[in-house]
């Protein structure tokens, strides 16, 4: 008997030593929720920092930590997140819990996907609870997944935001998308390099879409890719336009800045990349071609681009592109009333005026402190844009012998055509 019992034993290890750990890790979700319960039992800010760390943070999974440094999630934004969208949390709650269900799904996926790119490196896959910045990310083998955007969908209640971004992320969105979204992500943990222009950020990001909707079996839904469908050859005219520059604000990570649909240049790569595949012979090699492109390598990615057949044959001069762009940006032609860099600024004056090369979009502007920080900030409120776009008019507090500066940037400050203003770095001082 002691003998049988102890076989049954040896055969029980052996076959739970032969099973492959989970790619997939969930316990984070349920910390998260214990950990939320707590917070709103008190209006003590101690007590639910106190939560959030015990119960949530210090129990995290390996993947949870990486999210945090990834997106600079901390005890406090999640405190505050929590208190402000009490409805938002009600009714994502019952989409987070359902992932558990979805497992078995993505462990299969992964399965197709090693079959599509036999050469898959192995990575897992840590569900969370961020603090709405981000869907899914990576970091070394690593997918982070923030299950309360990832699992959001047109029912969710977005009615407490202040802009519009959620609502569009979530129109298309339903159960499926957190099978897709894992697709995508784990592709991310097999690429090569870091991009070094849009060009190659948009095909990065387009890879991972189209190689999931190989998996998946079936054609993408989400809001960029029916977006970009509808609109492709303004779109595909408007990219060449920007795509050998670092000008991503229009087309990548754009969120509730994007005048149309967020994260276009998601689509653009998707494009590319389906073009790529189409014109290959080898579908198998073209699988590997299009996830192992090396983005440090930007020849080998305009090649990529050129082998594609996307755009017409000499119709993609790059450095031609480039000169018309660099030729088509604004700039500060001067500042009013006294020059940058001024010894002699007078401490009466209450306003200056940027003078802008071109109209500029009357909607946005971007300045931010220089080296000396807030101390030598000296502008206090705006003014507005004149009439036609061309001045923008600050409001500014100055003290005697004092020296100022800050930085006009290209991050929003963009003309009525869409091209980015050349940064500018002001400097001066007063008598």
């Amino acid at each position: 008997m002691k003998s049988f019992a102890l076989i049954s034993c040896l055969c029980l290890a052996m076959l739970s030593a032969a099973q492959p750990p989970s790619r997939v890790v969930t316990h984070d979700i349920d910390n998260f929720w214990t950990a939320y319960d707590s917070i709103t039992t008190t209006q003590d800010t101690t007590r639910q920092l106190h939560f959030i760390r015990t119960l949530y943070i210090d129990k995290g999974s390996e993947g949870l930590k990486a999210f945090m440094d990834a997106r600079d999630y901390t005890a406090e934004l999640w405190v505050d997140l929590i208190s402000r969208y009490p409805k938002f949390w009600s009714s994502i709650r019952p989409n987070t819990l359902s992932v558990k269900t979805k497992a078995p799904e993505i462990e299969q996926s992964i399965v197709r996907l090693r079959e599509l790119y036999p050469d898959l490196k192995e990575a897992r896959i840590y569900f969370t609870v961020g603090g709405l910045r981000s869907g899914g990310t990576t970091m070394n083998d690593m997918v982070l997944v923030g299950t309360e955007i990832a699992t959001g969908g047109p029912g969710t209640d977005v009615s407490e935001f202040e802009d519009n971004w959620l609502a569009g992320v979530f129109q298309n969105q339903d159960a499926d998308n957190i099978v897709a979204l894992n697709i995508h992500e784990y592709i991310h943990t097999q690429q090569n390099g870091e991009p070094q222009d849009l060009l190659g950020l948009a095909i990065s990001e387009g890879a991972c879409d189209f190689i999931t909707e190989l998996v998946m079996g079936r054609k993408m839904q989400n809001n960029y890719i029916q977006y970009g469908r509808a609109h492709e050859k303004e779109l595909k005219e408007a990219f060449k336009r920007d795509m050998f520059t670092s000008d991503y604000m229009q087309w990548m990570y754009n969120g509730s800045q994007a005048e149309t649909v967020a994260d276009l240049g998601y689509f653009m790569g998707y494009a590319i990349c389906t073009a790529y595949y189409q014109q290959a012979e080898n579908k198998p090699q073209a699988v590997k071609d299009i996830i192992e492109l090396d983005y440090l390598d930007t020849l080998a990615v305009e090649h990529f681009l050129e082998k594609s057949g996307y755009y017409e044959p000499g119709t993609v001069n790059k450095a031609a592109l480039q000169k018309d762009y660099a030729a088509k940006r604004p700039y500060v032609l001067r500042l009013e009333p006294f020059p940058n860099g001024s010894l002699e600024a007078d401490t009466a004056v209450k306003e200056m005026r940027i003078v802008f090369s071109r109209p500029m979009n009357t909607h946005a502007y971007s300045i931010s402190y220089g080296e000396r920080g807030k101390e030598s900030f000296p502008i206090t409120g705006l003014g507005g844009y004149s009439e036609d776009g061309t001045v923008l008019t600050l409001k500014i507090a100055l003290q005697p012998d004092h020296e100022y500066e800050f930085l006009i940037t290209d991050r929003s400050f963009r003309s009525t055509e869409g091209y980015p203003l050349k940064p500018l770095e002001v400097k001066f001082k007063t008598r």
